[in-house]
């Protein structure tokens, strides 16, 4: 009876609110500490308890740097969360970690799982099994400050729309003081944050290249593309001196600050961005290359069932699962958190569509990649060491590309040992 309801509440994409528990029952819930995220959480949390109340769920969080070392931790100490939030990208390590376990095909079947969700979810499957559902999407798109382009003489309804585009209103809105400093940005530079995605799969096909093979098990960077990408990111700061790795620690931060003209980032942070009061701020599409070509990113934070959930707290964090993954909850991720549904329909609403902030994200989609990593902190340490020998140290972008792509094979070829 229950995997009846769950397969229908997957279908149809109901809350399952209905359902009752056989007995009382806690499961946990754990997900890294992202104040929007922590809120919308709670908020689904507060509804499911609610529609079912023989079952608790409690959440804990934790620092994101912490995050994947504490999952990792408790499961080797036998303990660990019965619903847990990880990022696509880590499902390989807490796969082979022995974290996660794959869902139930008779709860969650593959076909209504793969017509409803954005196809990305196939990231989630490993073999014939899925590991984990999205309750929303993210790509990237430029965000900038209509006051200071307005200050700049530019015109706040036509943002850059072409990577030309984009170093003219960085130059533009660039400031400096009398010494040369930079004191305010034209466009932030932050390869830790969202610019190695931009650099990865955006730049580098702009300038003609594919950074790896279909499988994503060959890095072809370093072949053609990633030191022309590479090239024209670092002489943002080396050149044009338009932005400043370590500019206020983070580009976000500059942003949000009212120092920043321009910078790049993911629907996620449209939660935090709202509360910005000192100045006006609009989105659009990541600039094109002068050939027309555009390309984004598109990513995802999963939730699964931990190993260790059986029996009660099985059914309980089934059904859990079921409702966070639901229209209902994916709603509201939207409007607190800004990140869009995973579900199609869900998502390309007319009124969505029609939203001057949430369409630049949208129409990515159709256009995005999703880099299969098999370690996704370790290859991003790869781009920023990569951008850090050419700003720092005076390496050329050829041959900093030529060793990022030596040291991202080595974690690629490792993993599949």
């Amino acid at each position: 009876m229950r995997n009846r309801f769950m397969l229908a509440g997957l279908a149809a994409g109901i809350s399952l609110l209905t359902l009752g528990a056989a007995q009382a029952v806690e499961i946990e819930y754990w997900q890294y500490a992202y104040e929007t995220r922590v809120t919308a959480m709670d908020q689904l949390i507060a509804n499911f308890e609610k529609a079912n109340p023989d079952i608790t769920v409690k959440q804990t969080t934790f620092p994101y740097d912490d995050y994947q070392t504490r999952v990792i931790a408790a499961k080797a100490a036998g303990q660990g969360p019965d619903v847990l939030q990880l990022f696509y990208g880590w499902l390989d390590k807490f796969q082979s970690g022995g974290v996660l376990q794959p869902l139930s095909p008779t709860a969650f079947p593959h076909d209504a799982i793969e017509a409803d969700f954005f196809p990305i979810v196939t990231a989630m499957k490993r073999g014939d099994d899925y590991y984990g559902l999205p309750t929303a999407v993210r790509s990237l798109a430029l965000f900038y400050n209509k006051k200071l382009f307005e200050e700049a003489g530019l015109d706040p309804s036509k943002p850059p729309q072409t990577l030309d585009e984009l170093v003219a209103a960085a130059v533009a809105t660039a400031k400096h003081d009398d010494a040369g400093n930079l004191i305010s940005e034209g466009i932030t530079m932050d390869m830790a944050g969202q610019d190695h995605q931009w650099w990865r799969e955006v730049l580098t096909r702009q300038f003609g290249g594919v950074p790896y093979s279909d499988d994503y098990r060959t890095v072809t960077y370093g072949q053609k593309g990633g030191a022309e990408a590479l090239q024209f990111y670092t002489d943002l700061q080396n050149v044009q001196k338009v932005g400043q790795a370590g500019f206020m620690d983070e580009g976000q931060a500059a942003f949000r600050g009212g120092m920043a003209a321009m910078t790049i980032d993911g629907t996620f942070r449209l939660g935090s961005f709202k509360t910005i009061d000192q100045f006006e701020w609009g989105v659009t599409e990541l600039p094109a290359s002068a050939d027309g070509t555009r390309s984004n990113y598109a990513s995802y934070f999963a939730n699964g069932i931990g190993a260790s959930a059986q029996g009660e707290e099985l059914a309980a964090a089934e059904k859990f699962l079921a409702y966070v993954s639901s229209p209902e909850a994916m709603q509201i991720w939207l409007d607190v958190v800004g990140e869009l549904p995973a579900r199609k329909s869900a998502a390309m609403t007319d009124a969505n569509l029609a939203d001057p902030i949430l369409a630049p994200f949208l129409k990515a989609l159709d256009y995005a990649h999703t880099t299969q990593f098999v370690d996704e902190a370790g290859q991003r340490q790869v781009a920023i060491d990569m951008a850090n020998r050419v700003l720092l140290e005076g390496q050329s972008p050829a041959d900093s590309v030529a060793e990022a792509a030596t040291a991202e094979q080595a974690i690629i070829d490792a993993a599949a040992k």
